[in-house]
């Protein structure tokens, strides 16, 4: 079994995938071709945002965004302390200093209740990361950013395409960003992001700043950098965005098919993921939490099943972040999560076979492990 089946999807897609990258081969304009803009304008519609700036990356989308708000050194930025580490890192790059918030158990997003008592008159903004596709709770984080005059970004690698109360991920923050990453829910060939945002004045500056601050041929009028998408990966992801709405709903039905047959054969061993009130998912990750994790993953190797862990480490913990810390703190919250969740194989195109498959296996798992 594939813990993302990237071969299945290309297979149901593989015409007009080959179709749209030979169009690019044959007029030749690798670099701000003519896919870039429609692929932007397909992005940023279906979010429901005044524009789109496509990026080479999701880290590079989150450092654009940074550096389009004007975070400088010296400045502070709340974040959360479990999530992969681009999102304390680039605040790092910026010169700033990440400012960790515990998170919500049963959502793993940062927790609002929190935030308040981490501003200080150093803190120019707050990224919510919409963790293993559940967006952060942004009603009540944009009240509180509005309270305090700071400006919102929502690192929705994860999220792209999951709502509240029908609003989609990414256009509900001063910046959204996400990643293409290809195992992501809307994945490309390569690496590959994109920002979003309804202010007219960050979209202008963010176009300059990923290419190289240039207003027009060799005028550079802001410090930039190179973080251009490239036109073949633009060309997959409008030939994968055809399908990205079905994808969506499949993905859904996955996860409470899930949830589901999990709770019917190990009931009171598992926590499966909550999607809370107004919320949907994208499950870019199915991810469970279980006590005895290490033997629970050998156990379903035996029975040739996948897993990953996102992610063993709190950031807060992570090396190169702690040097940077302006004091040693504890999150029990994201350190506890940490050693217990546990992401099982997910993609649209899993069969009921494959979730009984998986479910039988964690059932074998806890009628064998030995404590």
């Amino acid at each position: 079994m594939e813990f993302v089946d990237l071969k299945k999807q290309y297979l149901l897609l593989e015409d007009d995938i080959n179709s749209n990258i030979k169009n690019v081969l044959e007029h030749g304009k690798y670099i701000n071709g003519p896919e870039i803009e429609n692929l932007e304008g397909e992005l940023s519609s279906y979010i429901g945002s005044t524009g789109c700036v496509s990026t080479s990356s999701g880290t590079d989308a989150l450092m654009l965004a940074l550096m389009a708000l004007e975070i400088k050194p010296g400045d502070e930025v709340i974040t959360t302390p479990f999530s992969f580490i681009s999102t304390a890192e680039t605040i790092i790059m910026a010169g700033a200093i990440p400012v960790f918030v515990d998170i919500n158990p049963t959502s793993y997003n940062l927790d609002p209740t929190l935030i308040e008592k981490a501003i200080n008159e150093k803190t120019k903004a707050i990224i919510a990361v919409s963790l293993y596709g559940q967006m952060a709770d942004f009603e009540s984080i944009n009240k509180i950013a509005k309270r305090n005059r700071l400006a919102v970004i929502e690192d929705g690698a994860q999220s792209f395409g999951a709502t509240f109360r029908e609003k989609k991920s990414c256009s509900i923050s001063t910046i959204g960003c996400t990643s293409f990453f290809p195992s992501k829910p809307l994945g490309c060939y390569g690496d590959g992001g994109a920002c979003f945002s309804d202010d007219l004045e960050i979209l202008d500056k963010m176009r300059k700043i990923r290419n190289h601050g240039q207003e027009s041929r060799y005028h550079h009028t802001l410090i930039g950098f190179n973080g251009r998408l490239d036109t073949i990966q633009a060309a997959v992801l409008l030939a994968k965005f055809e399908q990205f709405k079905s994808e969506v709903k499949k993905r859904n039905l996955v996860g409470q098919k899930y949830s589901q047959k999990i709770q019917e054969i190990c009931p009171t061993k598992v926590k499966v993921p909550e999607i809370q009130e107004h919320y949907t998912s994208v499950f870019a990750q199915y991810t469970i939490q279980v006590e005895h994790r290490k033997k629970i993953v050998d156990l379903l190797k035996m029975k040739g099943i996948p897993t990953s862990i996102h992610y063993p480490t709190p950031l807060h913990q992570q090396p190169a972040i702690e040097r940077v810390l302006t004091k040693k703190e504890s999150f029990p919250k994201a350190e506890q999560a940490a050693k217990k969740v546990l992401s099982l194989p997910m993609h649209p195109y899993l069969s009921d076979g494959d979730i009984q498959t998986v479910a039988d296996a964690l059932k074998f798992a806890f009628d064998n492990i030995e404590i």
